[in-house]
C-alpha cells in the first residue's frame, strides 16, 4: 500500500524514469546503457518504498501515548516547554532514516489546538539544534483525558517537504495518519511530567504501535 501524500513525487519519479530508459536505448554502449536503466530501476524502487504505508494495529490500552513516527529513539530528556504544553516536561526524539516508513500517525485522542509551522534551516535530524533551529511543523493536541499534548514534525538535511493533514479544531483519534515528511527527518514528542517514558535511547518504534509514555501512576 501506497501513501496518498507521495503520489506526486511518485508520478514525477516515474517520468523521469521512462525519459532516462527511453534516452538509454538510444546510446550504443553498452555499460552506459544499462547503467542507466539500472539507475531509472533504482530510483523508482527507493521512491515506492519510500513511500510505503502499511496497515498498523494501534494498543487498545488506557493511559499511554503511541509513537507518531517509525524510526531510532535519539533522545530522551527533561525541557522546559515555553509553548502549548508550557512547563517542564519530557521530551522523545525519533529519527527516522530514509529506510523507515515516513507516514505519521496521531499519538493520542483529541482535539488538535495549537498547529505552529516555522521556517528554518535543514541541519541533519540528529543534530542537538535541529528540533530549535531547523524548518518544523508543531501540533498540540488536547486530550480530554490526558490534557495537552506536543509533538513537533521536524525537516532534516535532505527531507525539504512537511506534509500536515490537520486543522485547528479537528477531531483526531490515535493511530490515525495525518501526514509525512519526506526523505529522512525527526519527530519530537513533548508531554508534562505526569507522563514517564517507557523508551530508551536506541529502542526502534513503529508507528501506531510502539507504546512511549505512559502516565505515571
Amino acid at each position: 500500500m501506497l501513501t496518498k501524500y507521495g503520489y506526486e513525487t511518485i508520478g514525477v519519479i516515474a517520468v523521469i524514469c521512462f525519459v532516462i530508459i527511453v534516452s538509454a536505448m538510444l546510446i550504443n554502449s553498452t555499460y552506459i546503457r544499462y547503467g542507466m536503466i539500472s539507475l531509472s530501476i533504482v530510483m523508482m524502487v527507493f521512491t515506492l518504498n519510500f513511500f510505503r504505508d502499511p496497515e498498523r494495529i494501534t494498543p487498545q490500552i488506557k493511559d499511554i501515548l503511541i509513537s507518531p513516527a517509525d524510526g531510532k529513539v535519539m533522545l530522551i530528556k527533561k525541557v522546559i516547554c515555553d509553548k502549548y504544553v508550557n512547563g517542564e516536561a519530557w521530551q522523545i526524539s525519533i529519527f527516522m532514516s530514509p529506510l523507515n516508513v515516513h507516514v505519521n500517525r496521531i499519538p493520542v485522542s483529541g482535539t488538535v489546538e495549537y498547529l505552529n509551522y516555522i521556517k528554518g534551516k535543514f541541519l541533519v535530524a540528529y543534530d542537538d539544534k535541529a528540533d530549535k533551529d531547523n524548518e518544523r511543523m508543531e501540533i498540540g493536541i488536547n486530550s480530554p483525558e490526558f490534557g495537552k499534548i506536543l509533538f513537533t514534525q521536524v525537516s532534516g538535511f535532505v527531507a525539504r517537504r512537511i506534509v500536515t493533514d490537520l486543522k485547528i479544531g479537528q477531531k483526531v483519534i490515535v493511530g490515525e495518519r495525518f501526514g509525512m515528511i519526506k526523505f529522512g527527518s525527526r519527530v519530537d514528542i513533548i508531554v508534562p511530567l505526569k507522563w514517564k517514558p517507557v523508551v530508551k535511547e536506541g529502542d526502534k518504534t513503529i508507528a501506531g504501535e510502539s507504546i512511549i509514555y505512559e502516565i505515571n501512576k
